[in-house]
């Protein structure tokens, strides 16, 4: 433990017996003595890992810096299994606890746990009024996707999207029509499209568009890439320029659907692992005592590919 009172000749020879038996300190029993495990949990329902990895690598290298581990479990939607998660979690004296998901609408409290055990929602949020949630920006990611399509001269922007149920779909919604607002742009219902999260969507979005007796837009803001690969492939099968005729920004920059695009996707990159990193920051100021609550939403980066580089 490196600490009493011995000669430093004893204890240099100790650990040099140490090493050469291979002796490891008993965590246990070191986390009992300190009152702290330097352990963190993580519980998520992204199976895929689409969405918490890179906020779990980013908190992971946050808490490294302290010397905190983490544990990570994966509770796939299930309460059955999120109990026992959660239970092992406790089992183990965990100093917090992240909960962090696919999705970012609001959940049930996770719980019980024990009272002053700091809890952090990320990319996941809660009504409790003692709970910390980050978020990114969703509403000003719109926002700036709708606004640099009206910089780069588009008069007609429309919003293809998925489905309203979700509360991203939307805060989005309200960016859109917010930055319509402030370049003096009339929000069109008929420029408004709420669908699936697909490609197949993006497609029939665009033969909506441009099949429906109404003047087509020339600029496309998508509520996902998915969806703005959909766009981009319909357009150019219609042969419709990208971007010359149509302007089309994503959401979300997921790079296997904006490198893979032809042309290279425009996207609002969320930021996750800013969440990360954050999340990591709130919790070791939380393990050490510090006291914090609400939802804070992190600002996202609009990153602009040949979809919507006119020059």
């Amino acid at each position: 433990n490196a600490n009493g009172r011995m000669r430093q000749e004893t204890r240099d020879k100790v650990q040099r017996v140490a090493l050469e038996i291979g002796y490891r300190p008993n965590d246990l029993a070191q986390s009992l003595h300190r009152t702290r495990s330097m352990t963190v949990g993580i519980i998520s329902n992204d199976a895929f890992g689409r969405f918490s990895f890179p906020i779990v690598e980013a908190l992971e290298n946050e808490l490294a810096g302290q010397g905190i581990a983490i544990f990570m479990c994966n509770a796939t939607d299930d309460p059955d299994r999120e109990r026992q998660h959660l239970d092992q979690l406790l089992g183990k004296r965990i100093d917090g606890l992240v909960v962090t998901a696919r999705r970012a609408d609001k959940r049930a409290p996770i719980g019980p746990v024990p009272e002053g055990l700091p809890v952090i929602y990320v990319y996941s949020q809660t009504d409790a009024s003692e709970a910390v949630s980050l978020l990114p920006d969703d509403e000003g990611g719109a926002h700036q996707a709708t606004t640099h399509l009206i910089e780069i001269g588009c008069q007609r922007v429309a919003h293809v999207t998925g489905p309203e149920r979700f509360e991203a779909v939307r805060l989005r919604r309200q960016g859109y029509g917010a930055a319509l607002r402030d370049a003096r742009r009339t929000e069109h219902p008929e420029l408004y499209l709420s669908g699936t999260w697909s490609e197949a969507w993006g497609r029939e979005a665009v033969a909506r568009l441009f099949d429906g007796g109404t003047p087509s837009p020339d600029g496309i803001f998508c509520g996902n890439d998915q969806i703005a690969r959909g766009v981009v492939d319909a357009l150019r099968e219609r042969g419709t320029r990208v971007p010359e005729d149509v302007a089309v920004v994503g959401f979300d920059n997921w790079e296997v659907m904006t490198e893979a695009s032809r042309p290279p996707l425009s996207s609002i990159d969320m930021n996750l692992q800013v969440l990360g990193r954050e999340a990591g920051r709130l919790l070791i100021g939380m393990i050490a005592g510090e006291k914090t609550r609400g939802i804070r939403h992190l600002p996202c980066t609009l990153i602009v590919r040949d979809s919507s580089s006119r020059t």
